[in-house]
């Protein structure tokens, strides 16, 4: 899911949303927790359709900045994962970053697959980061 840029052609404001199953074979914890990189890894993910869409090319991530992880992400999560594009410079992009976990596994010992759609979003991560594409010609 995505949103078009903004109406004066400005691609600030562009959003990409992704939505991703956490499989029990990224748990790398106890309690089923999954490592804060994997977050990092969706972000890699929005960003680069972000870039495709805005600039024809899968850009490079330069940075991030302010990495937070507010809540865990476990195996058997569904999360919503954003980038909203809020700044475009010559070469360089800056996005904010959000995952979120929209539904939960809660497996018991009679219902292994139980889940449950959460009434409000968990924010578990969320950051800034600078993607920087190649210059365009003329």
């Amino acid at each position: 899911m995505s949103q078009p840029p903004e109406q004066d052609g400005s691609p600030v404001g562009t959003r990409v949303v992704h939505r991703r199953y956490v499989p029990y074979s990224h748990a790398h914890y106890a309690g089923n927790l999954v490592d804060g990189a994997y977050s990092l890894g969706l972000f890699g993910d929005v960003a680069t359709e972000l870039s495709i869409r805005v600039d024809g090319d899968e850009g490079l991530f330069a940075s991030y900045d302010d990495v937070q992880f507010r809540a865990p992400v476990r195996a058997g999560d569904v999360l919503e994962v954003e980038a909203v594009l809020v700044r475009a410079g010559t070469r360089s992009r800056r996005l904010e970053l959000e995952v979120r976990v929209v539904a939960r596994g809660e497996p018991t010992a009679d219902q292994p697959g139980a889940a449950r759609m959460l009434a409000e979003p968990l924010v578990a991560t969320t950051a800034t980061g600078t993607v920087v594409v190649p210059a365009r010609d003329g």
